[in-house]
């Protein structure tokens, strides 16, 4: 005898998400596997461009990140082969260089406290939408994490690597978590690891399933109220931190070399 079919939606949300927290187990993996498991997660999901974009997250001393060494993909990072650097991308730990292009992150960073992790990459799709000057369009159950969260940067200042690039790119994501930068590519500024990690698989199937609706007809909106609703839902740690132990168990099953 069913005793919740007459049980409003509000009650069935939040009974949903109390359960959540207690059927969701949290992974123990250290920040530095987590950022190599990243790494081959989106190499996987078509994050890949040569040796462009940078995935960085905070590391234990303030004012310092873990980042990839500058030669190796993404499909070559382990846990063992990231730096750690300063603001000024001195390298504290690990051999190498970063990337040039990752002044942006501490400017990022330095505006935004409640941002561990930043991810911007150059996949196909999402690189192609920024060529047509374009906003990201969230229309659809599945990428509404990004519903009113993902800012659009129209022009392109240049090449990322000096200070003017990290001031106009911290200055146009604003508060969000999401941006897409004309003739560039994405960035995601999550609040952990797990979070930027599925934004950015979230970000690349929306740019791709807003190319196919574009070619098909004129995308329509989803009710504000509803997208709202179904951001919040699905934007929660428990949410994010379940997706990326799946994604991060399918990756080790590819990759079993990337938590060395």
């Amino acid at each position: 005898m069913s005793t919740t079919l007459q049980t409003p939606k509000d009650q069935l949300v939040k009974h949903a998400e109390q359960q959540m927290q207690s059927a969701l187990v949290d992974n123990d993996y250290s920040v530095r596997q987590k950022l190599a498991l990243t790494c081959r997660i989106l190499f996987d999901g078509g994050h890949d461009s040569g040796l462009a974009g940078q995935i960085t997250a905070r590391a234990e001393t303030a004012g310092t990140y873990y980042t990839q060494r500058l030669g190796l993909g993404f499909d070559e990072i382990s846990g063992s082969s990231l730096l750690v650097v300063d603001e000024d991308l001195q390298v504290l730990k690990g051999q190498g260089m970063a990337n040039p292009a990752n002044r942006f992150h501490s400017w990022l960073y330095r505006a935004r406290p409640d941002v561990n992790c930043i991810i911007h990459t150059h996949p196909l799709h999402s690189a192609t939408l920024s060529m047509l000057e374009v906003p990201l369009a969230i229309s659809h159950m599945d990428t509404c994490p990004l519903f009113d969260d993902c800012a659009f940067l129209k022009d392109w200042p240049g090449i990322p690597v000096g200070n003017e690039e990290g001031e106009i790119i911290s200055r146009a994501i604003g508060d969000k978590r999401a941006i897409l930068l004309a003739h560039h590519g994405l960035l995601i500024a999550g609040g952990s690891v797990e979070e930027a990690c599925v934004l950015a698989l979230l970000f690349e199937r929306a740019a791709r399933m807003q190319l196919l609706a574009m070619g098909a007809g004129e995308i329509r909106p989803i009710p504000e109220a509803l997208g709202q609703e179904a951001h919040d839902w699905i934007s929660t740690a428990k949410r994010h931190g379940a997706a990326f132990n799946y994604y991060a168990r399918r990756a080790l099953r590819a990759h079993g070399d990337c938590l060395a």
